[in-house]
């Protein structure tokens, strides 16, 4: 594939990253030459229902989501309901697939989001955490001494060959607000997230140069101008 634009925005509202991510997929539904994009930030408190997701998996009231100032939105990606917050290096790849892959289809669809896990996984893996795959789950997983628990998240939606929603790594977020759904739907496993594997703060401008080189070398990429420290500079203080 040819270039892919990494852009950082930040902590962003979910509304907000979700519009831009529309109005990307449908520029490039016109034009399929437009250059792929990889949109790199972070929501305040937001749960995300998938299309194929349970309300029931959602354990607060409305008035409870109130309170606690959560967002809610149900959205077109896969997947069940999941958690977005300060702290999670979340990623929107807006790409032409039929470029990143030849003979496009179903099998190439699987192929991306195994592509997605192996981008977190060498990440993870920059910082000695070993994340691996699960046989029934998508996402990256690491034992723990209570089991198998997720570490990062992954939902997407291809339409018209174009990619958008995407992934959430678990740098360092609040992970009692997993305790407010059922993440992802799956009750027999739990979350972490890159602190408490390591026992120490981290914060998500650590994390971000690991995560381009990584999504460069997994999908053959060169990076264009305008991801730098000075992008990294601007990040808010958690």
């Amino acid at each position: 594939m040819d270039t892919i634009e990494i852009e950082w925005h930040g902590r962003i509202d979910y509304q907000t990253a979700w519009d831009l991510q529309k109005r990307l997929a449908a520029e490039r539904k016109v034009e399929p030459t437009l250059p792929g994009k990889l949109l790199l930030l972070e929501h305040p408190p937001t749960y995300t229902l998938g299309r194929n997701g349970r309300l029931d998996n959602l354990l607060l009231s409305e008035q409870e989501l109130a309170q606690r100032g959560i967002g809610l939105f149900r959205v077109e990606r896969g997947g069940d309901i999941t958690y977005h917050g300060p702290g999670q290096l979340v990623g929107y790849p807006i790409l032409n697939l039929r470029q990143v892959y030849a003979g496009f289809g179903l099998g190439r669809v699987r192929e991306y989001v195994t592509d997605l896990e192996t981008v977190l996984i060498q990440t993870l893996d920059d910082f000695g955490i070993n994340g691996r795959r699960h046989d029934q789950h998508r996402g990256v997983w690491v034992e723990t001494a209570a089991g198998l628990a997720k570490i990062a998240a992954i939902g997407v939606r291809i339409s018209g060959g174009i990619s958008s929603h995407g992934f959430a790594l678990n740098v360092a977020p609040n992970l009692d607000y997993f305790s407010g759904i059922v993440p992802c739907g799956i009750k027999e496993h739990g979350v972490t997230s890159m602190a408490v594997q390591l026992e120490q703060e981290i914060a998500l401008e650590e994390v971000l140069p690991h995560l381009t080189a990584a999504f460069e070398e997994v999908f053959a990429t060169a990076q264009k101008p305008g991801f730098s420290q000075a992008a990294l500079q601007s990040f808010p203080t958690l």
